[in-house]
């Protein structure tokens, strides 16, 4: 018997949107949908995220607070906060976004105005249902340093570099050298088999070792 995986994601992309539809959108769909929008070049995605990209999302998210809680780095979350650049006509909701080296400059703040604020030190993105857009010009305006990319098998790290304001792919990610990338796929699956709470604390207990070899 032949089986196939689920979707983990529903796309609907719209093309020829202004920026000003787009904006009318966001401001009238509110902020309590699930659904996640792109937008870029007059293209609009806009994804609806299912179980698994959910889950995925979810346990990425735990695995970077453990490596923050072990490392002693201040955390702020955001969320899939929308980044946009209104001069440049392009904005997107990551899956989640993270504050750290610039968390001091945001952490009394509730909201975030990118005319005034930094943007996420790090963004996440879960693409297990290819997308027809990618988004890395879009953060690449808002000058994001740091994506996480997850298509269901591997984890990708890229950081953008100066002066061309593009995204390079890297084996280590600038935030959290200590973690090796291919760890990522394997305790998703673990947590499968495992449960996400005994994975967590076996992923907790490796960084340990690690920073207890690095001070020996």
């Amino acid at each position: 018997m032949v089986t196939t995986r689920a979707l983990a994601e529903q796309r609907v992309v719209l093309r020829s949107i202004s920026w000003q539809t787009f904006t009318a959108m966001l401001n009238e769909m509110g902020e309590e949908r699930t659904t996640r929008f792109a937008y870029l070049d007059g293209m609009l995605e806009i994804m609806t995220p299912l179980g698994e990209h959910e889950n995925t999302n979810r346990f990425i998210d735990d695995l970077i607070r453990v490596l923050a809680d072990e490392l002693n780095l201040n955390l702020k979350k955001f969320g899939s906060l929308i980044l946009k650049r209104e001069n440049m006509r392009r904005g997107a909701e990551p899956d989640s976004c993270y504050y750290i080296s610039n968390e001091p400059r945001v952490r009394n703040k509730r909201n975030i105005d990118l005319n005034i604020d930094p943007p996420p030190d790090l963004v996440v993105e879960i693409d297990i249902t290819n997308s027809l857009m990618d988004k890395r010009p879009i953060y690449a305006a808002v000058g994001v340093p740091e994506i996480w990319h997850y298509n269901g098998r591997s984890l990708q790290v890229f950081i953008l570099s100066e002066p061309n304001s593009i995204y390079t792919p890297t084996q280590q990610s600038p935030t959290f050298p200590l973690l090796d990338l291919n760890m990522v796929p394997q305790l998703i699956e673990q947590s499968l088999i495992d449960g996400e709470t005994k994975t967590l604390r076996s992923f907790r207990a490796w960084i340990q070792q690690q920073l207890n070899k690095a001070s020996d």
